[in-house]
């Protein structure tokens, strides 16, 4: 019997692992993609050096013709007309105009150059290492995202600077050691991806900043950018059309390019406020009914005292009566009694999770979210996912060991299913949802050992700001704690899923955030569940 389950379960991992999308185009979802594609734009750089030192070799050749020419009209032709009837001096004028000044303007030398470069760059697009439009595109909702969530000004972020507003003063929520300041095309991008969402919202905040920029550079237009200040005012004054039509005049009756000044002077009237009172107001949901819950639980990052000062939540050294853990107790963290939340500190090595992290590299690809029967990509999760059988590396089945230690639980398959390791993206987050299936047509029965009864979850990275795990109708959050892991009960002791468990990934501000999810089914598990410290029914 055992036998038939491992089966069944080797066989659903496979087909979901061959069902899922690659990761071509999705660079955006795994901030390991976007550190490799440094190397990338090294590659390019390389052949843009080789294409300028070509370059400039032809182009010193053309000033030396020009000087040769200069110096003969200033010094021979412009003396006395003597100089002509010396056939020399008539041959290599004739030749020059007749034979040189041709070679110089239909040379192939230009066009030989540029098409090296050209063939470079399609080398290194045909190893499909560099993003396609869909990453600028999500790298752009990403922006966007941690605007919204952490409350960010978008002249702030345009500046580098991650501030809110407070009491009508920006306030940096953090300070990066590194950082850039974004372009006037830059942001013409982000507020076209707005634009092309009719997300008017986010586009007049985003065009705004772009006016302002390509206008402090003088219009100048630079062969890198895609757009100008007349496509940025062009977008920018439909976008205020569609959110206050009243106000303005319906640009598609009169192409802005011919009311640029118009559209100008509307802004120097009305330049973008400081304060959050901007007219604009930010579209409600319908799919996330708990958002302002969920994104206040992120803006405080683990800070809120009305829950942590319950007397009842503790810290200890645990050992769960398990000799393997007598000499080496963990440090427990009871976050939470309902639901039953506990963080284990230091529960991997430094080693251990650079291990995992590596092991998991080569598979990662875009994470999936249950959609009836069927496995699907999703705006709402951004992130990239690998499987790991205990036979990657022996390090796989000692945390699994350690797990059992701490838990009581078996997380051998088919009792559990592998270890996922996940990486996020640019804004990478995880909105509201359970790990429990809440459907009876859900993927996870196909495994047929019942729902996920608990998830251990281990913080496989820190990072900067950002990234922490929100328990929506709980009301708590918690931060990134490297090498620490969370363990809570997703099941009531009747076998329901518990409500309370509804949890998010919050998106991540800065930083690499990874993380490794063990969940636990219910097969051959009823008598731990019942026998759960969890003392809510």
């Amino acid at each position: 019997m055992l036998y038939y389950f491992k089966s069944i379960y080797s066989a659903c991992v496979i087909i979901s692992v061959i069902l899922m999308p690659l990761s071509f185009g999705e660079m955006y979802t795994s901030l390991l993609n976007v550190k490799q594609a440094i190397n990338v734009e090294r590659q390019l750089i390389d052949h843009l050096e080789t294409y300028i030192e070509h370059e400039s070799e032809r182009l010193e050749d053309i000033k030396r013709f020009y000087a040769k020419v200069s110096d003969l009209h200033s010094e021979v032709y412009s003396g006395p007309s003597a100089a002509m009837a010396n056939p020399l001096v008539a041959f290599t004028l004739i030749k020059r105009l007749q034979s040189e000044w041709l070679n110089l303007i239909y040379s192939d030398e230009a066009q030989e150059n540029t098409q090296a470069f050209r063939s470079g760059y399609k080398e290194v697009e045909k190893e499909g290492s560099l993003p396609k439009l869909e990453d600028l595109q999500g790298a752009a909702k990403g922006l966007m995202r941690l605007q919204d969530v952490y409350a960010l000004q978008v002249g702030g972020l345009v500046r580098g600077h991650f501030q809110r507003i407070t009491d009508g003063n920006p306030i940096d929520i953090y300070s990066p050691t590194v950082s850039v300041p974004l372009s006037g095309d830059d942001c013409f991008l982000v507020g076209k991806v707005a634009y092309e969402l009719e997300d008017y919202y986010h586009s007049v905040q985003w065009l705004e900043e772009s006016v302002r920029l390509f206008r402090g550079a003088g219009g100048e237009w630079s062969p890198e950018n895609e757009g100008t200040l007349e496509d940025a005012l062009d977008h920018l004054a439909f976008s205020h059309f569609k959110v206050q039509p009243a106000l303005y005049i319906n640009p598609m009756n009169g192409r802005v390019l011919k009311n640029v000044q118009k559209y100008e002077r509307l802004l120097v009237d009305s330049p973008p406020l400081l304060s959050t009172d901007t007219g604009l107001k930010r579209p409600n949901t319908t799919y996330l009914r708990t958002r302002n819950t969920y994104e206040r639980l992120c803006r405080t990052q683990g800070t809120q005292p009305t829950h942590y000062e319950n007397p009842r939540l503790f810290c200890d050294y645990f050992n769960n009566d398990s000799p393997g853990l007598l000499l080496q107790p963990i440090r427990r963290e009871v976050l939470s009694l309902q639901p039953y939340v506990v963080l284990y500190h230091s529960f991997i090595t430094d080693s251990e999770a650079e291990s995992i992290r590596d092991l998991a590299q080569t598979g990662l690809r875009r994470s999936v979210v249950a959609s009836g029967e069927e496995q699907v990509t999703a705006e709402y999760r951004i992130s990239k996912s690998a499987w790991l059988k205990e036979t990657a590396h022996p390090i796989i089945g000692r945390l699994d060991q350690r797990i059992t230690l701490l838990t009581g639980l078996n997380v051998q398959p088919p009792y559990a299913e592998y270890l996922q390791v996940v990486n996020y993206g640019i804004g990478g987050h995880y909105e509201p949802h359970f790990d429990h299936a809440t459907s009876a047509s859900s993927p996870l029965f196909k495994l047929n050992t019942g729902n996920r009864v608990a998830t251990f979850m281990i913080y496989l990275s820190s990072v900067d700001a950002g990234g922490s795990t929100a328990f929506i109708h709980a009301n708590f959050s918690v931060p990134v704690l490297e090498n620490a892991a969370l363990f809570w009960w997703n099941l009531h002791r009747n076998g329901q899923g518990d409500g309370d468990t509804l949890h998010a990934g919050c998106p991540v501000l800065v930083g690499d955030k990874w993380v490794a999810n063990k969940w636990i089914h219910e097969y051959g598990q009823e008598f731990q569940r019942r026998c759960s410290p969890n003392p809510e029914e």
